[in-house]
């Protein structure tokens, strides 16, 4: 593969070139259709149970579709002019295609004083000069009718507001909110790329002293970033893309491409140099450029292609999950993962080959057996077993928040404080707390005088519940009863009366829903599916690591401390987020607790991530210790001639997860932050310290495998060594 590669670089660059520019196209709508940005959804993640077969029931039997609402302010209620035009802009509503009704208190009988207008009135006082405006749609539009609809009903609303003498209007609703959240998306999407692209450029000018090397895997990370934009837009025809899966895989392919990309153009070098033998590089020959490049692809191609494997597999195992955002991460991770693989595998050995000689004009890559790295694995081997007592300490101590972890489903939250939809939201929920879901729906098949007296008798009196509702007739046979409590709809309160009202169930079938509910559902399945989810993970990672080394010890030990480098950044997030430490300088506002799927998107990715490390380093030592080194030496050679390249990735992909938690949408941040986390401690207190500890205590027996399985590793194993190579 590298040798015609090397043949035919320019052919490989225009087939990118192409292929990266329909990407983009595509993803921005320009070949026809909705763009990427248009056609994400955004939600609370569920799964099936309970809670979603209860707001299903309901929502089945719902007559209307989503409501766009217009809060006003600074009116007088009582004057004629405002009631008639209140009215006109009503009338002109309603007769839109798509409306099916239009509320508001001049409407009612009686107009905003009377007792049936006052949920529509700010506060229920029409002194305050406020009131509601809800505008309901029919319920099974199409995307495009309803799309229509809202901006036909938006330009009206807005109209409105501007013929209310001194009024001042808010428009907001469900599919505003989502299209809120989605354009941050977007937004933050640039910011991290605007922030990534560039820092990583001149690090990488820094590591190969010139902008030629540096730029490659750059251009490298804009076509993986095109790819994987084109992968999702594919995706969302296939399954409802979640507005935050956007960002997580997108950031993770433009940190695995720079990675990749940096193993690749630091290998081409260090070839091109050994066929070179000291020769001056003007007299470096076509044919030795695409020999440099062939040895490449055999070589550090092999390391990046088992790395990706290792991610790919750790990314799979979101698949088990039933909940649909688990799969979409799953599916679309793996499908952007194997873009990265193409890019490192074939653009950036193209962009080497063309660049050829002009690489070594200034520096090598050919790494020296003492330096940094060495003097800091000896130092290490002197003392391991302190070392290892140290640095575990402080990695259980760095763990010990994750016992208290909370997790919570943010909704509006996820915004940042004083966006448009937040405050819109929490002013509705302020002003006109009838409009409010319940906290807590239970959702009965039964007579609806039965499931009245149960709600008066035994839901009113569970504790926690502030109010019950009157018992409605959703359908013929389904009554629907909504509880409050005293602290929302996530408080902690809400989710022991779920847990309550699940245990002491009444004599007819009933399904509790609502946030809390669904968040409980989301919590169990996650808990049952994670044992499978772990065995995938750490089956198929140890048949890699055995198929590089060929040993059972070093897996094994590679499987313990990616599990204490995950609990330590898992611990650290917690602390950070849920406890709101350092919240002035991240930028947040605190909810009390994580995000239901940052635990498994640091299990899945900061797993892969580490692997990709634990390649890197382990390729080097595995490669010395059969050129006939002895355990410890492999180690501190094998750390000097992958350290600076290990230490270079993980300062680049932290720059990568920085640039994106420097966002503004909490899910994305705090995705951001863990993974920078869970970065610097594997690229520092893992590789640099615990793995050649522990390997220098182990001394030998690192390589120990069955006989048996010595002779299979013998034929099938994998190696990065390849004969003729430097």
């Amino acid at each position: 593969m590298g040798t015609v590669v090397g043949r035919h670089p320019w052919r490989v660059l225009g087939l990118w070139l192409v292929v990266v520019v329909l990407c983009f196209a595509a993803a921005a709508g320009a070949l026809g259709g909705d763009s990427l940005f248009q056609r994400l959804t955004s939600g609370e993640p569920t799964v099936p149970g309970e809670a979603r077969t209860g707001r299903d029931l309901v929502s089945g039997a719902a007559t209307k579709g989503p409501a766009t609402m217009l809060q006003v302010t600074g009116v007088d209620l009582g004057a004629p002019a405002v009631a008639d035009t209140v009215r006109r802009h009503s009338e002109t509503l309603s007769r839109i295609s798509g409306v099916q009704q239009v509320s508001n208190p001049f409407l009612v009988p009686g107009g905003p004083p009377s007792p049936a207008a006052r949920s529509l009135v700010a506060q229920g006082d029409p002194s305050r000069g406020g009131f509601l405006t809800v505008v309901d749609t029919k319920p099974g539009l199409s995307k495009a009718a309803q799309r229509s609809t809202e901006s036909a009903v938006t330009a009206e609303l807005q109209a409105m507001v501007r013929d209310l003498p001194g009024g001042r209007g808010h428009v907001g609703g469900t599919s505003q909110l989502v299209s809120q959240i989605t354009g941050q998306v977007e937004t933050d999407l640039r910011t991290g790329e605007g922030i990534a692209l560039p820092v990583s450029l001149l690090v990488m000018v820094v590591v190969f002293g010139g902008f030629i090397a540096a730029g490659m895997p750059v251009l490298g990370a804009i076509a993986s970033i095109g790819g994987a934009l084109a992968s999702l837009l594919a995706f969302s025809y296939l399954i409802d893309l979640d507005a935050s899966v956007v960002n997580v895989v997108t950031v993770l392919g433009l940190g695995l491409c720079i990675d990749y990309g940096l193993l690749v153009v630091s290998r081409f070098r260090e070839e091109l140099r050994a066929i070179a033998a000291g020769g001056p590089a003007a007299d470096i020959s076509r044919d030795e450029v695409v020999l440099a490049t062939s040895r490449t692809l055999a070589s550090a191609g092999r390391t990046v292609m088992f790395s990706g494997l290792t991610v790919a597999i750790s990314l799979s195992s979101l698949l088990v999950f039933p909940a649909q955002l688990m799969k979409a991460i799953g599916a679309a991770g793996v499908s952007v993962v194997v873009v990265a693989l193409l890019v490192a595998l074939t653009l950036v050995p193209a962009l080497c080959a063309l660049a050829g000689r002009r690489l070594l004009r200034r520096g090598t890559e050919q790494a020296s057996d003492t330096g940094v790295f060495s003097r800091l694995a000896l130092r290490v081997q002197r003392r391991p077993v302190g070392v290892i007592v140290v640095v575990v300490a402080a990695m259980l101590v760095a763990a010990a928040p994750a016992f208290s972890l909370q997790l919570t489903s943010s909704g509006t939250r996820l915004l940042p404080a004083g966006t448009d939809q937040r405050v819109f939201f929490e002013t509705l929920a302020r002003d006109y707390p009838a409009t409010s879901a319940p906290d807590v729906t239970v959702v009965a098949r039964a007579p609806l005088a039965e499931v009245t007296r149960w709600a008066r008798d035994t839901a009113a009196h569970v504790p926690g519940v502030r109010s019950v509702d009157a018992p409605k007739q959703a359908t013929p046979d389904l009554v629907s009863v909504g509880l409050h409590t005293t602290d929302g709809p996530l408080g902690a309160t809400t989710r022991r009366v779920v847990t309550s009202l699940r245990a002491d169930r009444p004599a007819f079938p009933t399904w509790v829903t609502g946030q809390a509910a669904q968040l409980a559902d989301f919590s169990a399945s996650m808990r049952a599916r994670a044992p499978v989810a772990v065995a995938l993970i750490v089956v198929a990672t140890f048949v890699l690591l055995f198929l590089m080394t060929g040993s059972v010890v070093v897996p094994l030990k590679a499987l313990v401390l990616n599990v204490l480098s995950l609990g330590a950044s898992l611990g650290i997030t917690v602390w950070i987020f849920q406890e709101g430490h350092l919240a002035g300088l991240i930028g947040f506002q605190s909810v009390g607790g994580i995000e239901s799927t940052i635990p498994l998107l640091v299990l899945a990715f900061g797993f892969g991530l580490s692997m990709d490390y634990e390649v890197f380093l382990l390729s080097r030592i595995t490669e010395l210790v059969r050129r006939g080194h002895d355990s410890d030496e492999a180690v501190v050679l094998g750390l000097q001639r992958s350290g600076r390249i290990i230490t270079s990735a993980a300062v680049l992909i932290i720059i990568v997860f920085c640039g994106f938690a420097a966002g503004r949408l909490l899910v994305i941040k705090e995705t951001g932050v863990a993974l920078a986390v869970a970065v610097a401690i594997d690229a520092t207190l893992v590789r640099m310290l615990l793995v050649p500890a522990t390997m220098t205590v182990l001394g030998r027996r690192n390589w120990w495998a069955p006989a048996p399985l010595r002779r299979w590793h013998a034929r099938y194993g994998i190696s990065e060594e390849v004969e003729g190579a430097h």
